[in-house]
């Protein structure tokens, strides 16, 4: 007894010293918050445990553990087989709540499963026509049709696996929440998956059935036996020979403890998966933690403290001494050994698995370490360093590229994954709303005969009394049968609905999950933008480095035309990292570079311009915009839009693509309504049939300039193109509205805006009329251009009064600016700006008039006012001015300059220095006109004293 004593203590004190050694690889480990933590860990790795759990403490608490975790398994028939072994066979089926599979066995004690159901994607239902019990497992792999031994425990079972399948739902959702970077997100971003505990608001629960599922069913006669076959399976034969060969190991150990092993199937194989879903290690772990590892990692040390647990429990359960000393009625305590051996077992497969995690940490550490040093030795190495490392560092932009294709396969899935619960969710409403219409018919046929059969009762004669009384009979029974089917489809219908709930809610949760990886698409795809166009200018930057050897040179433009060819190679197989697409939306080329290196200067424009759009999009701030914009159109219609504060400033941030149209629509109609007032309703028609009849004068100069219109476009870039023969109907249309004008070169771009936006002949040719004659001031368009140089004037007034130190600086290199912002005026920014920011400059200019002209005219000198500063020669300003408004791709920081710091902006100060600058050049214009007619007046007296002398010349 005494003996025994002994090796009971002993293996206490192993177990608590495993117990320690796990319980630190499981915390510890994860955290390593110092160097200190990591070697306090390393340590308390060979310490003595203070203090230790008496061990019959510790075995029936874990008794009591697997006993509240209660397995989900049991015997059910499952129905299988083709042709002539068609047919039901019996199986156990057990839950795995890790991997949402479910698992069905031959028999209770078999050590291989036959196959297994993935029930996260799964959908269920049972047909009230099919036979008792039978219910069906719909999964996108296959449809399964099982059958249980009554209807209580079919209920039990369907509520089992839909409760199961939300917990799965659930753990994953809570396992997403890490996945998308924390430190690059905005404040708006969508909130993280909550879980919550979801309650069956349809169905009551179904008590357990007693004796029928659980660990206890094993022990019973599997239910309802089939006979095809001998209930083996043909399709998975070697499955069946290797349980059968383990019947000599079923023999030995026993029932029940193979039993337990066979229902932790699962538990077995979680050290692959537990391995996977470890975190990763924190950046400030130093080198000694590799330095600890080897100490724990140390093979006497592991070797003794395994082989002692293993030799200690063999020496508990094989010593014939201590045997011998134990008295019969302690034979309870053999068993205890047996689980307790078992685990001693587990804990050590535990031990090895968190050895692994650590090694794969440090791995992980010195990766970190490793990264930093090269770092470091990149700023102080050499040039042929710095190439080798950019060479590296191109590697890891193609693996980021694999990552994101992976990304998008990931995507397509979920997205094909959703098509199938959508369309599954379709058939489950037809199918209830074709048993709502059976039972509707059902109804109205007990009415039927219910009123056939008061009408026999008043005519049958008392010799009938019997035969109605039987009639009668059977009636009641039939409608207390309905009654029970009745019944049964409500029962089915509530599970109907229940389980259409359900997949509801995992469909919302699905399309939750696409949206954020859709944001870590955008983002990741923006990074990839902003490395490559970083690697792009370093290498023009070494390009352009005096003073290099011919290698160095050769290599440098071998890196540029490799990274410039591999874009247009693989442009036709990426789908996500497409980055420079030659057009956009609109159909505006995205790049047209006017200087050298136009290849490599245009890709990294594009770059820069992609990844400044990606994001802006994801900002919280475009978002927030958009939502306003959903609010204020969601009550009303365009027509019924009124001017107000909030709109206007709506309008400044620009409108959305999707609202825009009708937007434009909307200011036009409020510009042009008295215009239209005083012709019919088709006054566009009208004009046109008036060109098919009569020849303007200005057709030849539109024919002239159509060609010349947005270049850039590829809609107008075909003179045959769809939208060339619809400029062409507008501009003529225009030139018989206004004969005054008639034609003048800059309203096609004007008019070309207007249809890419509006799409329809007719409100662009209204858009037109309203810029020219209601928007802009008088004399703008004529032949003399009188408001176009006043406004001119008056743009050198206020720039001189917002901008003094830029002015003075053109003013000392004779710099005259009417060059280049006379056509800015004239075409409000067509061809000058950038599409996005064009348009939102249009969105203004519509609804608040020329005064949006002035303030980016204003914005943008200031947005390079220190550039410009910077240069000192007349030619190099010049340059710097013809390419002013290309390298603009910062559209929210130019709006705000325009409408924030060029306040105040009072239409009224326009209007006077307007009048004032009108005056000044109607009467520059009339002192020309007096020198005109003076000139000509001179020469033709001139003319006549010519005559005169040429006459007497010829008479002598």
């Amino acid at each position: 007894m005494e003996e025994h004593t002994r090796l009971y203590g002993g293996i206490q004190r192993m177990m608590a010293d495993e117990l320690q050694v796990g319980k630190a690889n499981n915390l510890e480990v994860f955290s390593l918050p110092e160097n200190s933590a990591v070697q306090k860990e390393c340590d308390d790795v060979d310490e003595e445990p203070s203090e230790t759990e008496d061990l019959s403490d510790y075995l029936k608490s874990l008794s009591e553990g697997q006993a509240q975790s209660k397995k989900l398994c049991g015997y059910l028939n499952k129905l299988g087989g083709k042709g002539p072994l068609k047919g039901c066979k019996t199986r156990w089926f057990v839950y795995d709540p890790r991997k949402c599979l479910l698992y069905y066995f031959r028999t209770a004690h078999d050590s291989s499963p036959l196959g297994s159901m993935d029930l996260s994607h799964a959908a269920f239902n049972y047909c009230l026509e099919a036979e008792e019990g039978t219910f069906e497992i719909k999964t996108p792999e296959k449809d399964y049709t099982l059958k249980a031994k009554n209807r209580e425990v079919m209920m039990y079972w369907l509520q089992q696996l839909q409760q199961k399948r939300w917990e799965h739902d659930d753990k994953q959702n809570h396992l997403f929440e890490g996945d998308v970077p924390t430190s690059e997100q905005s404040p708006d971003s969508p909130p993280p998956f909550k879980i919550e505990e979801e309650t069956n608001e349809f169905l009551d629960p179904v008590k357990t059935p007693t004796g029928l599922v659980g660990e206890e069913a094993a022990s019973l006669p599997a239910p309802l036996q089939p006979t095809t076959l001998y209930n083996i399976s043909l399709k998975h034969l070697g499955t069946e020979i290797q349980n059968f060969g383990s019947k000599t190991v079923f023999q030995f150990y026993g029932n029940k403890q193979l039993r337990e092993n066979r229902t932790s199937y699962e538990e077995i194989n979680q050290a692959t998966s537990e391995m996977s879903e470890s975190p990763s290690l924190p950046k400030g772990a130093d080198i000694s933690v590799k330095e600890c590892h080897l100490e724990v990692q140390k093979p006497p040390s592991q070797k003794s403290s395994t082989g002692n647990l293993k030799n200690m429990a063999g020496l508990l359960n094989a010593s014939p001494v201590s045997q011998e000393r134990l008295p019969v009625k302690d034979g309870i305590f053999q068993d205890k050994d047996t689980r307790l051996h078992n685990d001693i077992l587990k804990l050590t497969r535990e031990l090895d698995a968190q050895r692994d995690l650590v090694k794969l940490l440090h791995r992980a550490l010195e990766a970190a370490q490793q990264e930093k040093r090269a770092c470091s030795s990149y700023l102080a190495a050499d040039d042929s360093t710095r190439l080798e490392l950019v060479r590296h560092k191109v590697r890891q932009i193609r693996e980021l590229e694999n990552r994101v294709r992976l990304l998008e396969q990931e995507k397509q899935e979920m997205e094909q994954n959703l098509k199938l619960q959508q369309s599954h969710i379709e058939e489950l409403k037809q199918h209830a709303q074709l048993l709502m219409e059976k039972n509707h018919a059902k109804q109205e046929v007990i009415l039927k005969l219910s009123e056939q059969m008061a009408a026999e009762n008043t005519d049958k004669p008392e010799d009938y009394d019997e035969v109605i009384t039987t009639t009668l009979h059977e009636l009641r029974e039939k409608v207390s049968h309905m009654k029970d089917v009745e019944e049964g489809y409500k029962t089915q219908n509530k599970f109907l609905n229940s389980e259409i709930y359900q997949i509801t809610k995992l469909w919302q949760k699905t399309r939750d999950r696409e949206k954020a990886l859709t944001m870590k698409c955008a983002y990741l795809e923006a990074r990839y933008c902003q490395i490559e166009s970083k690697y792009l200018v370093l290498l023009h930057k070494l390009q352009d480095i005096s003073g290099q050897d011919e290698t160095c040179q050769e290599l440098v433009k071998q890196f540029i035309s490799d990274q410039l060819k591999w874009e247009m190679k693989d442009e036709s197989s990426l789908t996500v990292g497409r980055l420079c697409s030659e057009h956009d939306e609109y159909g505006f080329k995205l790049v047209s570079s006017p200087v050298q290196d136009q290849n490599i200067l245009t890709r990294i424009q594009a770059l820069e311009r992609k990844s400044n759009n990606l994001m802006v999009s994801q900002e919280g701030q475009e978002k927030n915009i958009l939502v306003k914009w959903e609010n204020l159109l969601s009550s009303k219609t365009f027509g019924e839009l009124v001017p107000t504060p909030e709109l206007k400033n709506l309008i400044r941030n620009g409108i959305p693509k999707e609202h825009r149209r009708h937007v434009w629509r909307w200011c036009t109609n409020r510009r042009v309504q008295q215009i239209r007032e005083r012709y019919s309703s088709n006054r566009y028609q009208e004009l046109l049939k008036l060109c098919k009849n009569k020849q303007q004068a200005a057709s030849k100069q539109i024919e002239l300039d159509l060609p010349r219109t947005l270049t850039n476009n590829m809609h107008f870039s075909s003179p045959t193109s769809k939208m060339v023969q619809m400029l062409r109907r507008v501009l003529l249309a225009y030139s018989w509205q206004n004969p005054d004008i008639g034609y003048c070169q800059g309203l096609n771009r004007l008019a070309a805006i207007a249809l890419l936006v509006l799409q329809e002949e007719e409100d662009a040719f209204w858009c037109l009329v309203a810029v020219v004659d209601c928007i802009m001031p008088e004399d703008y368009y004529s032949k003399t251009l009188t408001g176009s140089q006043v406004d001119q004037r008056v743009f050198k007034d206020l720039l001189s009064e917002k901008l003094p130190r830029l002015v003075s600086h053109f003013e000392q290199y004779n710099v005259d600016l009417s060059y280049i912002t006379f056509n800015w005026f004239l075409v409000v920014f067509v061809d000058s700006l950038q599409t996005d920011i064009l348009l939102r400059v249009w969105d203004a200019f519509l609804y608040e008039g020329t005064k949006v002209i002035f303030r980016y005219a204003l914005a943008i000198f200031k947005y390079h006012e220190e550039e410009i500063l910077k240069l000192h020669d007349n030619l190099r300003i010049y340059d710097y001015l013809q390419c002013l408004t290309k390298s603009i791709s910062e559209g929210r920081k130019l709006m705000n300059i325009a409408f924030v710091e060029m306040n105040p902006f009072p239409m009224r100060l326009l209007r006077n220095r307007r009048t004032v600058h009108l005056e000044k050049l109607k009467a520059e214009l009339r002192e020309l006109e007096r020198i005109r007619v003076e000139y000509v007046k001179d020469r033709e007296e001139h003319k006549e004293l010519i005559g005169v002398v040429s006459e007497d010349e010829e008479e002598m």
